[in-house]
This record gives structure tokens, sequence and C-alpha cells, in this order.
């Protein structure tokens, strides 16, 4: 998701529907042993990096940059506390490149890019707060329009302006001690060509030693064919549960089971285990029908994002093909939210957060 994206939604309100932020059981075995070694070919800078020893499923939250200084705001080390203490062992960071059209090849950072120098910041700020990090870069639209819609007229010409702006970013991820990284986000117009794909991830690869996934959208994720290519299939999980506004639990819960039944297939099949690179839910009525929309309604919903929470990890937990879940998202920086915080995707300081401090042990 991003700040563009997420004004176009407020405008449009629930009929501009788009597809959109890491959990699991400590004792749930490990994720899947990554063929390279964790964290890439540099240190932290002295930072203070998780023991990697021994890799537990994911459970996290992802901290989105909407600003060039984002992760160097002064909250940042606040927010990473409060993540820290809802359980969370990861954290997800999500600097985010432009282009102008879905046709053009020219991806570039703006203003609203996180620079290089905050997210060595925050990466740092991450491994002292002993929560591991995730680096998911995004490409988006300066319109605000969906970036599963960018279709370039000249693929070659975009695929060779994607690889660098990956690779600039894996080299980070390698430099700052980055456990995971993303090579891409809900890049549906793109995904099914194979060959670039490939090309991209080798690259990748020869730039970054550690664990790699791609986030693709749920009705995404049978299309992409470079998942053996891959350490994990990465699914932002925004799958619709019912017609109707819920906070039965047990009702969401079975909403489920067709969805596990389907991705524990697809898992075999593949063979790699399925992270959740996202999934949440708005503090609005309505919000499991569209979990993927800021503007479900103007209720306030916190009893229903809290159901969509417990149910989830209700559904999943204990499923051995389950890489785990990284939650959309951890509270917006100061006078950067477009969505008032009693009725965005943080769970802070709602029921939300009492359940993941449930199910991750510390509440």
């Amino acid at each position: 998701m991003s700040a563009k994206k997420r004004a176009v939604v407020a405008l449009a309100a629930a009929a501009a529907l788009f597809l959109a932020g890491c959990s699991a059981n400590d004792s749930e075995e490990s994720t899947e042993t990554p063929r390279h070694t964790p964290g890439g070919t540099a240190g932290g800078g002295g930072s203070k990096r998780p023991d990697d020893r021994k890799e537990a499923a994911l459970k996290g939250i992802t901290l989105p940059a909407w600003n060039k200084k984002d992760y160097e705001s002064p909250e940042a080390k606040t927010y990473l506390r409060q993540i820290a203490a809802t359980g969370a062992r990861w954290v997800t960071f999500t600097p985010t490149w432009y282009q102008d059209g879905i046709g053009e090849s020219d991806i570039h950072p703006t203003d609203e890019t996180a620079d290089d120098a905050s997210l060595r910041h925050i990466v740092r700020l991450a491994h002292d707060a002993g929560l591991k990090t995730m680096i998911k870069p995004h490409v988006d639209l300066k319109d605000g329009g969906d970036r599963s819609g960018i279709r370039p007229d000249d693929r070659n010409a975009w695929f060779t302006a994607y690889e660098r702006f990956i690779t600039h970013y894996a080299k980070l991820a390698a430099e700052t001690g980055a456990e995971q990284f993303s090579v891409g986000t809900e890049l549906a117009g793109t995904s099914e060509d194979g060959a670039h794909w490939k090309k991209a991830v080798s690259a990748v690869r020869s730039a970054y030693k550690g664990r790699l996934t791609y986030a693709a959208n749920y009705d995404e994720y049978q299309k992409i064919p470079f998942w053996k290519d891959l350490d994990l299939i990465g699914i932002d999980a925004y799958w619709p549960l019912g017609e109707k506004p819920t906070t039965d639990v047990a009702k969401l819960r079975q909403a489920w089971q067709p969805v596990v039944k389907e991705l524990a297939a697809f898992s075999a099949e593949q063979g790699r285990k399925i992270l959740f690179t996202e999934a949440g839910y708005v503090s609005q009525k309505g919000s499991t029908t569209a979990p993927y929309s800021w503007t479900v309604s103007t209720a306030r919903g916190d009893a229903e994002q809290a159901a969509g929470y417990e149910a989830l990890l209700a559904a999943f937990d204990g499923q051995k093909w389950w890489a785990g879940v990284c939650w959309w998202m951890w509270d917006d920086w100061p006078d950067t939210g477009e969505t008032p915080k009693k009725l965005a995707y943080t769970p802070h300081g709602k029921p939300a957060e009492k359940v993941l401090r449930k199910w991750w042990g510390t509440g």
C-alpha cells in the first residue's frame, strides 16, 4: 500500500477497492532453511543482531514510510519498542519508488521515498530493539493508481529499471544485515513474465545472501512462475471473509477453511512455505468483508478488527506449511495519516493488540 493509493481510496470510498500489512506460534517449527546465509554480505554497523541460529516462524508488523525522513523520526524508537512489546519478532520496512503511468518504464525515488540514510537508521534501531527485519521495496504510481495495473509498453526497458531499483535495495539489505528481502510487491501486471523476473531474482541473489520472497496479491499468487527461484511464497492475504459485517470469530474462522485447504495444496506443490507478507483489517464496521479497503465505512469497528485478527491466527496457527504473518500496519507517522487512527489499520491501543499479545505470549 502507498500514501498515494490511500488518498485515492479515501476519495473513491469503498467503490475503489484495491489489493493491499509477519505471525506464528513460537513453538512452530522453523521456516524453511534458506539456501544462502541470512543477513547478506556486511554487518549492521554494530547493531545487536538477533540470533539467526534458530529461525522461528515470522511474527511481526509492517512499519511503512510515506516520506523521506519518516524512518529518522523521533518516534521511531518508540514505535519499534511498542511493536516488540506485542510479542512481534520481526518488522518490515517499505521504501517506495514511483513511476508516472502504467505504461512508463522509468522508476525513480521522490520526496515520498524513504532515503537510504533513514532506512539504514531504522534497520539499526530495529536490531537494537531485538527485532529481525525484512526490507520490502514497493513501486507505486504517482497518480495513486493501483500498482497491479502497471503494464509497461517497453518491458525490456521497465525490467532494466526495475532491476536497478531492486538491486539497490538488495545491496542495502546486505549492508545493514536485514534478515529477509522481498523482490517485489503486488506487481500483477508484470509478474507472469517468468524470464524477466528470474533474471531480476538472480541479480538480487548476487547482491544479497539472505532469504527471499515476493509479496503477491491474494488473487495473483497462483500465476507466479518463479516461486521455486525464491525461498518463501509471499501472499498479501486480504481475502474477503463474507458479505456482511460480523464479529463472530467462529464464522470468520470457518470462512478461512477453503483458503487453508487451497494454500496447503499449493505449498506442497511448490515445495515452499507460505508467508503472509501482509494481512490486516481497518477498525471499521465491515472490515472483514473487504480487508484491502481503507474506507469500508465511517463506523468504528474495533471488535470486528479484533475478530479478524483472532480468526486468522486461529485458522493458520499450527499449519506446518505456514511461515507466519506480517500485519499491515503499525501507527502512521505524525502528521502523515489520511485515515484517523481510530479507523485505520493499526491495532495499537485497540482490542486487536490484545489479540496479538495473547497469541504471541505477552498478554
